[in-house]
């Protein structure tokens, strides 16, 4: 692969998992802590619509990607001859890897699947309602930092 090649694949992955930690930054600043103080059955119909309208739209082709991106540079990290500018691409592709898409699949989509079963009009549904708001947050904290950090380490990889 040419280094030209592979200094367009470093910028479009800094911009592409900067957005996504933009996107999660927003979430745990400003969405998760607006439905909070809704009444729980408007916040759970809510939250319900935005996990039908995300997965639909150009997030999650960003999301998934960025995820296809940063395995074909943990690749090219590892099988390139050594050289400058490998191991912190390595080091972000880990990061949204592990950090960005392993966290979405292993805590928040569970949690946006339970969720989903919920009947928001049921006063049983608080309960379970108050507790997604905390964990789901608290795990979209994690990976929105895992992807800003893997934005940090794309950015540091000496383009040339």
């Amino acid at each position: 692969m040419s280094e030209g090649t592979f200094t367009v694949l470093t910028v479009v992955a800094a911009v592409g998992s900067g957005v996504v930690a933009g996107v999660f930054f927003a979430f745990s600043t400003s969405v998760m802590r607006a439905l909070g103080a809704l009444p729980a059955p408007q916040g759970i119909s809510a939250m319900q619509r935005i996990n039908v309208v995300i997965v639909k739209g150009w997030f999650l082709a960003l999301f998934l990607g960025m995820a296809a991106l940063s395995a074909v540079l943990a690749v090219l990290a590892v099988v390139s001859p050594p050289g400058s500018g490998l191991v912190v691409t390595l080091l972000g592709a880990v990061l949204y890897l592990a950090g960005g898409f392993g966290v979405t699949v292993a805590a928040n989509v569970p949690r946006n699947d339970r969720l989903a079963a919920l009947d928001p009009d049921d006063p049983g549904s608080e309960t379970p309602w108050r507790e997604f708001l905390r964990e789901w947050t608290v795990w979209n904290h994690v990976r929105g930092a895992a992807c800003a950090a893997a934005c940090a380490c794309f950015t540091a990889v000496p383009l040339g």
